[in-house]
C-alpha cells in the first residue's frame, strides 16, 4: 500500500511551484511529460480558486463574446468548466449565479451548461460506447495530410500550444481542433480525442467525445468545417503573421464528406438513462471515498458530515494507460490540498479497491462508467444523489436541440 503525503494547499498560501514538486516527486513517472516537465496549467485548481471565480463571474455581453479566441482581452469565455468537472462548483450552482445577467446571455449561457448535462446523460446512458463513431463513419479526405495539425501554419500551431502549455481552449478553438484534424487532416478521431483528454483541465470523456462527434459529423451526420474564415472572423491577427498567409492551405472549405451510416450504432432513441438514487441510500460510512468527480468541499458525501475522514486514491494502473498530462496532476493536487485544509484526508496511490478495502464507504454517485465498476470492489455503504441540473428520465439522446426542449429548463 502506498499512502502519499497531504499535498500543499493552495487555500493555506500553497504556491503552485510547491505544488509541481508535490506532483513530480509522489507521480511525475506518471504524467505525460515525466517528473521534469510537469508544471501547472492556465487555470488553478482548489476550492478557494473556484469559490474566487464563482464570486467574479460576470456573463455581461457573454452572448456575443464567447467565441471570440483573439485577442484575450476580449474573451467571453468564463473558464469555469475545470471546476466543474472535478465537482468545485456545480452546474445548478452556475445556474443560480447568473441569474441577474442580461437575458440573452443568461439564455446562451444556460445553453451551454445544458450542453454539459446533455453530454453527461449521454455518457451516463452509452458509457464506452461513446468512444465509437455513434452515427457515420468519420470523414476521409483524399489524400489525408501527413500530419494533421501542420506546425507550419498559425493558426496550427498556436491550437497546439494552446493546448499542451495552458490545459485549456476556447470552445470555438476546440471545433477548430478537431475539424482540422479529422475533417480536413484525416487523423482519427480516437487518437485526437485522446490526445486533447490528456491536456485539457477540464478533460472529460463526457463533454469531449461529444465535442468530437458532433462537430466532425460522426455523431451529427454531418461535419463542422474549418478555413481561413473562422480565424480571420475570431483572431485575425494569426493570419496576419503567418508565413503561409498568401499560401494559405486552408483558404478554401474542406472537401471531406462523413461516411457512411455504422454498422450497429448504440441506440440513441427514447430509453432509461442512468441518474443514480434520488436520496441517500444507506448510512453508516466511516470515510467518504472521493473520486476525481467530486473534489469539492460542497461534494454531497462530504457536505453530510463535516467532521468524517476522506480518502481519495490515484488510480497507479487507470493513470499509467491514460498518461495524463502533468498539468491535469498539479490541478488534482490542489484540489485535494485544499480538501486536506478542511479535513483530514488520506491520499494513496495505487489499486483503488486494494488500498481502502474492508472500510465501510460514503461516496457520491457519479455518471461515469469507472464508478460503477470501483464500487463493486469497495464496500460502499452508503450512496448520496449526484447534484444534476436536469434529473435523468427515460429519453432520446439522439439530439441536443430536442433534448433540451424537454429539459424542463
Amino acid at each position: 500500500m502506498t499512502a502519499l503525503p497531504t499535498p500543499p494547499s493552495p487555500a493555506l498560501g500553497a504556491t503552485s511551484d510547491e505544488v509541481v514538486a508535490w506532483v513530480s516527486t509522489h507521480l511525475g513517472d506518471l504524467a505525460r511529460e515525466g517528473p521534469d516537465g510537469v508544471r501547472p496549467g492556465v487555470v488553478r485548481g482548489g476550492q478557494a480558486a473556484a469559490d474566487a471565480a464563482l464570486a467574479g463571474l460576470d456573463i455581461a455581453g457573454y452572448a456575443r463574446t464567447r467565441s471570440t479566441v483573439l485577442p484575450e482581452s476580449r474573451r467571453g469565455a468564463t473558464r469555469m468548466s475545470p471546476y466543474v468537472r472535478h465537482g468545485l462548483l456545480t452546474l445548478p450552482e452556475l445556474w443560480d449565479a447568473v441569474a441577474g445577467a442580461p437575458s440573452g446571455d443568461v439564455r446562451k449561457y444556460h445553453d451551454e451548461l445544458l450542453w454539459q448535462e446533455f453530454a453527461r446523460h449521454l455518457y451516463a446512458r452509452l458509457g464506452a460506447d461513446l468512444g465509437r463513431s455513434l452515427r457515420r463513419e468519420q470523414p476521409r479526405p483524399t489524400p489525408p495530410w501527413p500530419e494533421p495539425l501542420r506546425p507550419d501554419m498559425a493558426c496550427s500551431s498556436y491550437l497546439t500550444r494552446s493546448l499542451t502549455e495552458d490545459g485549456w481552449l476556447v470552445n470555438q478553438t476546440r471545433m477548430w481542433l478537431a475539424s482540422q484534424w479529422s475533417v480536413r487532416g484525416g487523423g482519427e478521431w480516437r487518437a485526437g480525442e485522446d490526445a486533447m483528454f490528456a491536456h485539457l483541465l477540464d478533460g472529460s470523456r463526457a463533454a469531449n467525445r461529444l465535442g468530437w462527434q458532433w462537430t466532425i459529423g460522426t455523431g451529427s451526420g454531418k461535419a463542422y468545417g474549418f478555413s481561413r474564415w473562422q480565424i480571420e472572423k475570431r483572431a485575425p491577427e494569426l493570419c496576419g503573421g503567418c508565413a503561409l498567409r498568401d499560401a494559405c492551405p486552408i483558404e478554401s472549405w474542406p472537401e471531406a464528406e462523413v461516411g457512411p451510416s455504422v454498422v450497429g450504432s448504440p441506440d440513441l432513441g427514447k430509453g432509461p438513462v442512468p441518474g443514480g438514487p434520488t436520496s441517500v441510500e444507506g448510512d453508516g460510512g466511516e470515510a467518504v471515498w472521493l473520486t476525481a468527480e467530486s473534489l469539492g468541499t460542497g461534494d454531497p458525501a462530504l457536505a453530510a458530515d463535516p467532521d468524517r475522514p476522506a480518502m481519495f486514491v490515484f488510480d497507479e494502473a487507470l493513470l499509467r494507460g491514460l498518461r495524463l498530462s502533468g498539468k491535469r496532476l498539479v490541478f488534482l493536487a490542489e484540489c485535494l490540498g485544499d480538501l486536506a485544509a478542511e479535513r483530514p484526508l488520506d491520499v494513496r496511490r495505487g489499486d483503488v479497491g486494494t488500498e481502502i478495502a474492508g472500510r465501510p464507504l460514503a461516496t457520491t454517485w457519479a455518471p461515469v462508467p469507472g464508478w460503477a465498476r470501483r464500487r463493486d470492489s469497495l464496500d460502499v455503504v452508503e450512496v448520496h444523489p449526484w447534484p444534476w441540473l436536469v434529473r435523468p428520465r427515460p429519453a432520446s439522446v439522439r439530439s441536443f436541440s430536442a433534448w433540451r426542449k424537454t429539459s424542463g429548463r
